[in-house]
C-alpha cells in the first residue's frame, strides 16, 4: 500500500530521504535550497506562495517525492498563464489558488516527479505522483495543476489530460573546448569580432573582474551582492522575492555550490551575476550592478561563466529564461516543457486550442533561431 500525504513545510520531510530520491545534483531541487526559500520568507501566501509538499509513503518510508505548491497568483514561474486565469474569473470562475508542481522563482528544467534510482519503479511512481496531484486538485475545487520545466523522464507521466506547452531558452555546450579561445574560434567570425570587441571594451572600464564561490564572500559582500539584486528588480519595477536571509543562507548553507560573476572597483563589489552549478552544468540566475556600462552583463552574465564551465569541465551553462541576445554570444535554442491540468472540460478544450496554435508557432520560431547559429559551418 502507498500513501499520499501532502506537507505545509518542506522541513516536515527529513532531508536525507528527500535528497536519495533526486536522480543527479541539480541544486534547485535540493532540500537545503528549498528549505532555505521557505525559512528566510520567500515562500509565504502573502506572495502566492504556500508549500504543499507531495510525498509517497510506503510502510512509512518516503519512495516518492514532489515539490508542490498553492499558489495564489502567477508570479514567479515564469510559463505565463496570466490570459488563463482572466478568461476564467471573466467566465465567473475562480482561477486561484492552482496547484504548481515547480520549483519557486527558477526557471530552470529539472527532475519535478522524484522517484529515486530503481528503474523498475519509476515509471509508476511518478505517475502515482501525478494522480495524486490531480485527485488533490479535486479534492480542494482547485481550477488546475501546472508542471514547469519538466524533464523527458518525467513527461510521459502526464499524458492524458494534460495539456503540452513548451517554450524556448538558450543554452550553451561544452564540444570539449581548452580555452575561450578555443570556443571562439567555433564560432563564425562576425561573432568572434563582436564578442573580442565587448570583452576589450569591458576590459577598459578599468575593473576587477572574476567568478568567486559563495562560501569565499563574507556576510558583509553578500549584503552589497543582495542589494544589488534588489536594486536592480526596484530599477525595472519588479518585486524581488529573496530576501538577504536567504542569500546569507546560500553563503552558510550551499557554499561554493553558489558561483558569482563579481566586478569590483577600488575593492568594492559594483556589479554581480549569481550562478549555481552542479556537477555538469553551471546555472545562471540573479545580475545587478551599481554602474551602467557598456558590456559590463554580457562579460558578467555570459563570457566568465562560460570561462568558468571551460575550466570546471562542465557540459552546459544554462543562464536563464529568455533573450534571443544569448544567441550571438554562443547559446543555442534550446526547447522547454510543461504540463497543465484544467479541471473544468469546457475551459480545457478552449485552452487545447489556443495552445495548439501556440506551438505552431513556437515550432516555427524554434526553427528559424537554429538557422542562425554562431558556429562556422563545417
Amino acid at each position: 500500500m502507498i500513501e499520499a500525504r501532502f506537507h505545509e513545510s518542506i522541513d516536515d520531510i527529513a532531508a536525507s530521504a528527500w535528497d536519495a530520491l533526486c536522480p543527479d545534483d541539480n541544486p534547485f531541487l535540493s532540500h537545503a535550497f528549498l528549505a532555505g526559500l521557505e525559512r528566510s520568507g520567500c515562500i509565504r501566501p502573502d506572495w502566492g506562495w504556500q508549500a504543499h509538499h507531495l510525498g509517497l509513503y510506503r510502510g512509512g518510508h518516503l519512495v516518492a517525492a514532489a515539490p508542490l505548491y498553492l499558489k495564489g497568483n502567477s508570479h514567479g514561474e515564469f510559463v505565463f498563464d496570466w490570459s488563463w486565469a482572466s478568461a476564467w474569473e471573466q467566465a465567473g470562475g475562480q482561477y486561484y489558488p492552482k496547484l504548481l508542481n515547480a520549483v519557486p522563482y527558477s526557471p530552470v528544467t529539472g527532475p519535478r516527479l522524484l522517484v529515486g534510482t530503481d528503474s523498475a519503479q519509476a515509471d509508476a511512481l511518478r505517475k502515482l505522483l501525478v494522480d495524486a496531484m490531480q485527485q488533490q486538485a479535486q479534492r480542494l475545487q482547485l481550477s488546475s495543476v501546472h508542471a514547469n520545466f519538466l524533464t523527458d523522464a518525467d513527461l510521459p507521466a502526464f499524458d492524458g489530460p494534460w495539456m503540452e506547452r513548451s517554450d524556448v531558452q538558450f543554452h550553451w555546450h561544452n564540444q570539449g573546448y581548452t580555452d575561450f579561445d578555443a570556443f571562439l574560434a567555433a564560432l563564425n567570425h562576425k561573432k568572434r569580432k563582436n564578442i573580442r570587441h565587448e570583452r576589450r571594451r569591458v576590459a577598459a572600464h578599468g575593473l576587477d573582474i572574476g567568478m568567486v564561490g559563495g562560501a569565499e564572500l563574507s556576510a558583509r559582500e553578500w549584503r552589497r551582492v543582495h542589494a544589488l539584486y534588489t536594486d536592480t528588480f526596484d530599477a525595472k519595477g519588479n518585486h524581488a522575492a529573496l530576501t538577504e536571509t536567504f542569500f546569507q543562507y546560500l553563503r552558510k548553507e550551499l557554499g561554493n555550490t553558489v558561483q558569482l560573476a563579481l566586478a569590483r572597483q577600488e575593492g568594492e563589489i559594483v556589479a554581480m551575476a549569481l550562478m549555481l552549478r552542479s556537477a555538469s552544468t553551471l546555472y545562471g540566475r540573479y545580475w545587478g550592478a551599481s554602474l551602467d556600462l557598456p558590456d559590463l552583463h554580457f562579460e558578467l552574465c555570459y563570457y566568465q561563466g562560460i570561462e568558468y564551465a571551460i575550466a570546471q569541465g562542465l557540459q552546459r551553462f544554462e543562464p536563464g529564461a529568455q533573450g534571443e541576445h544569448k544567441l550571438a554570444r554562443g547559446f543555442l535554442p534550446a526547447r522547454t516543457h510543461s504540463r497543465h491540468y484544467l479541471l473544468h472540460e469546457g475551459f480545457r478544450a478552449a485552452v487545447g486550442r489556443a495552445l495548439a496554435q501556440e506551438g505552431e508557432g513556437m515550432d516555427a520560431y524554434a526553427e528559424e533561431l537554429l538557422e542562425h547559429s554562431p558556429y562556422a559551418q563545417p
